[in-house]
């Protein structure tokens, strides 16, 4: 009594232990974004290009220049000068490009964020692929078994010379066939482990669980405000604006006077002046129709966010409509099929022997067909909702 009471026990921890390794669809897609090689990589890039653009808003180097002049036709000593300075544009321009690069980090972060959605995006995909899968697997292998069962009758009958060698080829060969789509499937298991790995750093995705999801979402102009706020694609183009803004502002400040001040000393026969110095720089050329092509940037900028902004919504209402539509259909098959349990009763009333091999076979693919139907469509369904909701991501 008390060894199945330890039994009982270890039985109990060894589930709990099995289940709690066990990661939602969240917890995969975070070991991913941590692991993922590209993703790494791309944030390496983005740290390097905003370090570029806060460089260029340095001061120039200080200047230090001198003159000694010994030689000449002159009674007096030699002649000496030197001078240290620092040139500078006008202050408002370093505000002007400070508050520009920081549009512009704006603007590499969302181009981050893309890409980490991208990557996240597939490896959902890969994960609801794989679920299926696992599904149909399950499904296939208990086909497989039925597939066995009956071709070990008709054996059975045929050795007792009761049925014919044609009953028995057809048996066989529904039995092979079931046994090649459980390899089948096993393999597309396989390659979808392999890609997932590659998605995670090469390193395998532990803690693998189902990853169906309600297929219930919000209505279609609930989600596109929800896209407008948060899809990185749609924030890229809002920062390319306001980068362009900013950037005619900037070009107005450049053309404001670059200035330089310093320390200067002169010297000749005992005699020494010193003193500040100071200089400026009009820029009547080098701002030349800068300040224009700024500003055609930026209206092309915005006439870009109208444009790609729409395309986006109307593919989005595309994909929405397919969803709609598939997500109805399935619900008919779901409520039709639903507790049919149709396999099983033919098998059953096969081995009664109320149908003959031939009229079991067909009837059962006719519900094998819809079953097979309605897993795809529910995969689909979560495909479609994966898309429509990516930017949740």
């Amino acid at each position: 009594m008390n060894k199945l009471i330890v039994f009982a026990i270890c039985g109990c921890l060894s589930f709990v232990s099995g289940f709690s390794q066990t990661k939602n669809l969240e917890e995969l897609l975070n070991e991913i974004e941590q692991s993922n090689t590209a993703l790494k990589g791309y944030q390496f890039f983005v740290e390097s290009q905003q370090l570029e653009n806060k460089s260029a808003n340095n001061l120039p180097d200080p200047q230090l220049s001198g003159y000694y002049l010994p030689y000449g036709d002159n009674t007096t000593d030699a002649y000496t000068e030197y001078q240290i300075s620092q040139s500078f544009e006008f202050p408002t321009v370093y505000a002007a490009r400070g508050k520009w690069n920081d549009l512009k980090s704006m603007e590499i972060q969302t181009a981050y964020a893309k890409k980490r959605q991208e990557v996240l995006l597939n490896a959902k995909e890969f994960l609801i692929e794989l679920t299926f899968l696992q599904k149909q697997k399950t499904i296939e292998t208990d086909r497989r078994s039925q597939s066995k069962q009956v071709f070990d009758q008709i054996q059975e009958l045929f050795n007792k010379e009761q049925v014919g060698i044609l009953d028995l080829n057809k048996a066989k060969i529904a039995w092979i066939q079931e046994q090649f789509v459980v390899e089948k499937i096993k393999n597309d298991i396989q390659i979808l482990l392999s890609k997932l790995k590659t998605l995670n750093g090469d390193k395998p995705l532990e803690g693998l669980s189902e990853t169906i999801t309600s297929t219930e979402i919000a209505s279609i102009e609930n989600l596109w405000q929800e896209k407008l706020l948060k899809d990185p694609w749609l924030q890229e183009l809002n920062a390319n604006e306001n980068a362009s803004l900013q950037k005619v502002k900037l070009e107005k400040n450049k053309a404001l006077p670059n200035l330089a001040l310093g320390y200067n000393y002169q010297g000749v026969n005992g005699d020494n002046y010193s003193g500040f110095y100071g200089g400026i720089s009009i820029p009547l050329w080098s701002s030349k129709n800068k300040v224009k092509a700024a500003q055609a940037n930026y209206e092309y900028q915005q006439s870009n966010t109208q444009v790609i902004t729409a395309s986006l919504y109307s593919q989005f209402q595309e994909t929405f409509s397919r969803y709609q539509l598939m997500h109805s259909k399935y619900k008919e098959y779901q409520s039709t099929m639903g507790n049919l349990e149709s396999e099983k009763l033919l098998l059953k009333a096969y081995m009664l022997g109320e149908y003959s091999f031939m009229d079991y076979y067909v009837e059962l693919q006719f519900y094998r067909n819809a079953s097979d139907k309605m897993l795809q469509m529910e995969k689909e369904l979560q495909l479609l909702q994966a898309q429509l909701l990516k930017h949740q991501l």
